[in-house]
């Protein structure tokens, strides 16, 4: 299969920070603990084993196969569950919210990242084992922005109340969407593979995070993908020592503004701003900060409030109650599970930036960071169709405005570069400047106004012929504007507007097995995928 690779930075579509990071850039260096390269994980390995004990182990082995529940695991994952109890073994994690239908194209990117560097590791390190790992976002409260997902250029999305841990939400009512698929998808075997995997999700489970366990475990069922759920009882018995000091001592906030302040002082942006409590109270359909007045702990939004003896002993016999924000689930996150390497987006990345001082204090390893595989998927017909416009993949990352300009400009038979004609324009001034630097100033003054005047005059003819000349060009220049249109839908990175099933549509499970094998995490540029 044909493909190639583009430069993250030369994409356009990635932050300075991210691209610094992938640079190693010397001053991003004290804002983390290794870059992701075989040789690094050598050391993290010897790092995380000191760290993690064997109670941990058969703690998290057990909580996953209890959540697991009825689901058929393949025989490699249950293998990898077994092997978490073993001192040799280490995981590998990508988190994901609980997007309708896994959302956008990149959750399979990311999993998929999670599972090969999995099996890279493998072969480096014959003596340990990597178990891929999905954390799921149940506890996230904003239903907004999981609840739809595009779909041929439209919007299918779950409507209905809700408040709470999403994870908990009830599945009632999306028989009634599974029926809009129907339509949208047609009738063909892979439409119905598709609509099974939507009905057996959605349809057959009573919550959100059974269901995406579902779905996920039959999307990468032969890859040994673990499946993990924060939102537990024991797990949350872990996370007390931790809670306790981010009700005590704020310690998060401190630590973390510190951090922030030396990222922005270096120009970066701050990706999450701490709060001083950085816990969630959780319990049936409420998710609400808590914060601090006056020596009491109050719920916000709700009549709840507890003194400081109070919360804490709340904590102790309640732990499942206290969720962690974007900001400290990472810490929950490398606290149970053995973990060495956490894959994500760009922005989840730059909010682990501003952690490390955190982790450092509170004594948990820091994990390596991997910015997740980026792709572009390219069917043949579109390729095909560049290729008679004589255009390159890497053009249509450009605005679409430079693109059609710069597309104009090669295509045009008449010249529109008026840049000859404005460098012979600047030598007949230099004469008139000798002149007038024999009389007075106002003349000088009189020939650069003169000079700038033609100048001008230039770049507007230039300006009025490209634009005649892209009405003249309209057919070809159409056509190239609807191949970006498509591979960039709304003018956004096809990954972060597309759904997997449009792909699936006319792939089936090709596509899945195009993406294991052409997406290499360790591999730091955007990957083009010709279909």
């Amino acid at each position: 299969m044909p493909n190639h690779s583009i430069t993250f930075k030369n994409t356009g579509y990635f932050s300075k920070l991210i691209c610094d990071y992938l640079a190693e850039d010397d001053a991003l260096k004290p804002f983390y603990n290794r870059f992701p390269n075989l040789e690094s994980f050598k050391h993290q390995l010897h790092e995380k084993e000191l760290h993690f004990t064997d109670e941990k182990r058969h703690l998290l082995a057990k909580r996953i196969m209890l959540q697991y529940g009825d689901n058929s695991l393949s025989q490699s994952t249950l293998s990898n569950i077994d092997l978490l109890e073993e001192h040799t073994t280490f995981t590998v994690t990508t988190g994901h919210q609980l997007n309708l239908f896994t959302g956008p194209l990149y959750f399979l990117y990311k999993i998929f990242s999670t599972i090969n560097l999995c099996e890279k590791l493998k072969k480096e390190y014959h003596n340990h084992h990597f178990v891929p790992v999905y954390w799921m976002a149940t506890e996230d409260h904003d239903f907004e922005e999981i609840n739809y997902f595009n779909l041929f250029g439209k919007k299918v999305k779950w409507n209905r109340k809700s408040s709470g841990a999403v994870g908990e939400l009830s599945t009632k009512g999306l028989e009634e969407l599974k029926q809009q698929l129907k339509k949208e998808f047609g009738e063909s075997e892979n439409a119905k593979k598709l609509i099974k995997n939507f009905a057996d999700a959605y349809i057959k489970h009573d919550n959100l995070a059974d269901a995406t366990r579902f779905l996920a475990n039959s999307l990468f069922y032969h890859h040994g993908l673990v499946i993990v759920d924060g939102n537990d009882a024991e797990l949350k018995k872990c996370f007390i020592p931790y809670a306790e000091k981010e009700l005590t001592e704020n310690l998060s906030f401190k630590k973390v503004s510190e951090t922030t302040e030396k990222l922005t002082d270096l120009g970066f942006s701050e990706q999450v701003h701490p709060r001083e409590i950085n816990l969630f109270y959780l319990k049936e359909n409420l998710r609400e900060r808590i914060v601090e007045q006056d020596g009491r702990f109050f719920v916000n939004e709700t009549e709840l409030s507890f003194t400081k003896e109070e919360i804490l002993k709340e904590l102790h016999e309640n732990p499942e109650r206290f969720s962690p924000n974007a900001l400290l689930r990472p810490l929950y996150q490398e606290e149970v599970l053995p973990n060495l390497c956490y894959i994500g987006g760009g922005g989840e990345l730059a909010y682990w930036f501003q952690l490390k001082d955190y982790f450092n204090k509170v004594g948990v390893p820091f994990p390596i960071l991997l910015l997740r595989n980026s792709a572009l998927l390219v069917p043949k017909m579109l390729s095909e169709k560049l290729k008679k416009l004589n255009t390159g993949i890497e053009e249509l990352f450009l605005s679409q405005h430079e693109l059609i300009t710069r597309h104009t400009y090669k295509i045009s038979k008449i010249e529109i570069d008026f840049s000859k004609q404005k460098e012979f324009l600047k030598q007949q001034f230099k004469g008139l400047y000798t002149l007038a630097e024999k009389t007075d100033a106002s003349f000088l003054g009189a020939v650069g106004a003169q000079e700038k005047k033609q100048l001008n005059g230039l770049d507007n003819l230039e300006k009025r012929l490209l634009k005649a000349q892209k009405r003249n060009l309209s057919d070809e220049l159409d056509r190239l504007r609807d191949i970006q249109n498509q591979l960039f839908p709304n003018q956004s990175l096809q990954e972060r507007q597309l759904n997997f099933s449009e792909f699936y549509l006319d792939y089936g499970e090709e596509l899945l097995e195009i993406l294991k094998e052409n997406l290499d995490p360790l591999d730091a540029t955007f990957t083009v995928l010709e279909l």
